[in-house]
């Protein structure tokens, strides 16, 4: 399964969710690949910790051979680092994402992330992919490489007006270059139970029919400190409330 987690709005989550959800696969026994597409890293950082400081080839190694000719094939396993957690590797990202997104965009090379995933599909049960804050070159080939799209909401009702905007750019992709792709579901991130705005943006979504995923995944502080040691949560507190809430959320996941 090639999943994409993916919101044109910067601090909803993306990276966390990526991060916990591909944790909690491997911790299962699956064979797990996370990529990251943000140049940002912050998905990088969480998985490797002070690795990600190493000159690690990555996605933009990927994406940069891909302007060049070449006749040997590539499955795309020379651009994988393993992390500290068994089962879970990344294709990490770094700000040369950024230099080469003009000269990839201008080249026309959308589909070669989906051709590459299809090829490493023989070495892992699930491909998770993590997008920058924009409907940019990378985020397109997460989209068309992709069959399940998660999106991310924070609610507030700023979310809530661009949610629709997203869903119409999923349906597009997926009507003109990914018929695989669906939306799995809206995730519902640092939800406050006892405030009544979240309460009723999140009841609003539900009452359209719109696919909103349970359970809600609770504001903690808990997933700071999560960031700050470079441990999912599974790994740093698998009894805490949101590690359960990650869990659950997952065995909700189609596991197709």
């Amino acid at each position: 399964m090639r999943r994409v987690v993916f919101n044109q709005k910067g601090g909803v989550g993306k990276s966390t969710i990526t991060s916990n959800l591909a944790a909690i696969a491997a911790a299962s026994g699956k064979r797990v690949l996370v990529i990251d597409l943000d140049c940002q890293g912050n998905t990088t950082r969480y998985l490797l910790g002070d690795a990600a400081d190493e000159d690690l080839a990555g996605s933009a190694d990927f994406f940069g051979q891909t302007l060049k000719f070449s006749v040997r094939d590539t499955d795309g396993s020379e651009f994988i680092s393993e992390t500290p957690w068994e089962n879970l590797h990344v294709m990490a990202a770094n700000p040369e994402l950024d230099e080469l997104h003009g000269k990839l965009e201008s080249r026309y090379k959308i589909y070669k992330l989906r051709d590459t995933l299809k090829k490493l599909e023989a070495q892992y049960d699930e491909i998770w992919i993590d997008t920058p804050p924009a409907l940019n070159f990378y985020t397109r080939s997460a989209l068309i490489a992709a069959q399940g799209c998660l999106i991310p909401f924070d609610c507030d009702d700023f979310s809530r007006r661009a949610l629709y905007g997203l869903l119409e750019a999923v349906q597009e992709i997926q009507a003109d270059h990914a018929p695989e792709l669906h939306v799995e579901g809206i995730v519902v991130n640092q939800f406050q139970a006892r405030a009544s705005l979240p309460q009723r943006v999140v009841q609003e979504l539900q009452d359209e029919g719109l696919p909103v995923l349970q359970p809600f995944l609770s504001s903690s502080v808990k997933v700071k400190e999560s960031h700050e040691l470079s441990k999912p949560m599974i790994h740093l507190d698998p009894r805490h409330k949101l590690t359960q809430e990650l869990v659950a959320l997952y065995e909700s996941l189609d596991q197709g």
